[in-house]
C-alpha cells in the first residue's frame, strides 16, 4: 500500500498528503469526507453552513465509518461558533481545521482532549501569530483558491515559500491551485508537507453539491473565474451573471452599501443546493480549468498518487560533472560557429 511520508502524514496519521478542503455543502455530509480517508488522504466535514443537529449526525456518521483519521473544518466566524465548538468537544474529531479568526479561542480546549488543530492563514504574518499560539500545523491558502482567497491575492507558490521561511519547523498544508499530483509535488518541493485540494474533489460523485454546480465547474477554463466582493469577504467563483454584476459594480466604484446588497442577494446555497448557476455564487478555484470529469473521490486519490509518481520521474537528477552540449557535440567543443557575410 503506497505511502508518500512527510511531517503532515506523521501528524495526522494519514498514509498520503492529500488532504480534501473542508467545502460548505459539497462535505457538509458524510459521504466525500469518508471517501477521501478510506482512499488513505484526510477528508473534512464543512461544518460552516450546517445546524447542530445535522452536524452532529454526520460526525457520527463519520466516525462510525472509518477508523482512519477524518477532519472538521470550522469557519469561527459563523453564527453560533461557540455552540459549534461545544459539540465538537463532545464528538473529540481527530483533527480541526479552524479559519476566519484566532486559534487562541478554541486551541487549549481541543488540545487537551487529543485533537490535532491546523489553524487557515493567509500570509507570513498570521503563520507567526497562530505557530506562536501553539497549533499543530498551518493551512496557506493563496489566490487560487476558491472559495476565500487571501484579500492580497498573493499566489500559492509565493506564499507557501514565506510561511515556510516564516515558521520553519510548523508542518504546513498548501491550498490553492492544486489539481493533480503535478500540484502535490510542486508543493512538496516548495517546503509544504502536504496538498489540500478543493476545486478536484467538488467534481466527484461523492460531493453533496448540484450536478449543475459539477457541470459548471467543469466546463470553466483556467481563465473562468473571478474574484468578487472586494471589502465584503472576498470570493472567487465560476464567472456568472452574478459576477458579472459584482464586477461592474466595483469597476464603477459603487458605493458600499449597494454592492453589498448585490453581493448578498446571491448565494452559494442557491447554486450548490438548488443548481442555480447562472445568478448563484459558483466558489471555485484556477484548478476547475485543469478537471474535466466527475469521478469517485477513491479515483482522484488514486490518480493524485500516480501523477505524483509521474511527475517525479521528469525531475533532472543533479550530476557532479558537466553534460556535453548537443550543439557542441555537432559543431565542435566551442560550439556553432557564426558566418556573417
Amino acid at each position: 500500500m503506497t505511502s508518500i511520508p512527510t511531517p503532515v502524514t506523521r501528524l495526522l496519521g494519514i498514509r498520503l498528503p492529500v488532504i480534501q478542503a473542508g467545502m460548505s455543502w459539497a462535505s457538509s455530509s458524510s459521504a466525500l469526507p469518508l471517501a477521501v480517508s478510506r482512499a488513505g488522504g484526510l477528508g473534512v466535514v464543512a461544518a460552516g453552513p450546517m445546524r447542530l443537529d445535522d452536524l452532529a449526525r454526520v460526525l457520527d456518521e463519520t466516525a462510525a465509518g472509518t477508523d482512519l483519521p477524518w477532519g472538521v473544518n470550522l469557519p469561527l466566524h459563523r453564527a453560533g461558533a461557540e455552540d459549534v465548538i461545544e459539540l465538537l468537544l463532545a464528538r473529540r474529531p481527530p483533527v480541526l481545521i479552524a479559519s476566519q479568526g484566532g486559534p487562541r479561542r478554541y486551541l487549549k480546549r481541543f488540545q487537551d482532549i487529543g485533537t490535532v488543530c491546523l489553524h487557515v492563514v493567509a500570509g507570513a504574518e498570521h503563520a507567526r501569530k497562530a505557530a506562536d499560539a501553539g497549533v499543530d500545523g498551518l493551512v496557506v491558502v493563496g489566490a487560487e483558491a476558491g472559495g476565500h482567497p487571501p484579500p492580497a491575492l498573493v499566489a500559492t507558490q509565493v506564499l507557501v515559500r514565506a510561511v515556510v521561511s516564516a515558521v520553519p519547523q510548523t508542518p504546513v498544508i498548501a491550498s490553492g491551485g492544486m489539481a493533480d499530483g503535478a500540484g502535490l509535488a510542486a508543493m512538496l518541493a516548495l517546503g509544504a508537507g502536504a496538498a489540500q485540494f478543493g476545486t478536484r474533489f467538488l467534481a466527484t460523485r461523492e460531493a453533496t453539491v448540484h450536478p449543475g454546480y459539477k457541470a459548471a465547474v467543469i466546463a470553466a477554463g483556467v481563465e473562468d473565474t473571478r474574484t468578487v466582493g472586494h471589502g465584503l469577504g472576498l470570493i472567487r467563483a465560476v464567472e456568472n451573471e452574478f459576477t458579472a454584476r459584482m464586477q461592474r459594480l466595483e469597476e464603477d466604484a459603487a458605493e458600499l452599501g449597494l454592492r453589498r446588497t448585490e453581493f448578498q442577494a446571491a448565494s452559494l446555497k442557491d447554486a450548490a443546493l438548488h443548481g442555480r448557476v447562472r445568478e448563484g455564487k459558483v466558489e471555485a478555484g484556477q484548478s476547475a480549468g485543469l478537471v474535466d470529469e466527475v469521478l469517485p473521490a477513491a479515483e482522484v486519490v488514486e490518480r493524485i498518487v500516480a501523477e505524483y509518481r509521474t511527475a517525479l520521474t521528469r525531475l533532472p537528477l543533479p550530476v557532479d560533472r558537466p553534460l556535453p552540449c548537443r550543439a557542441a557535440d555537432r559543431h565542435g567543443r566551442r560550439g556553432p560557429e557564426r558566418h556573417d557575410r
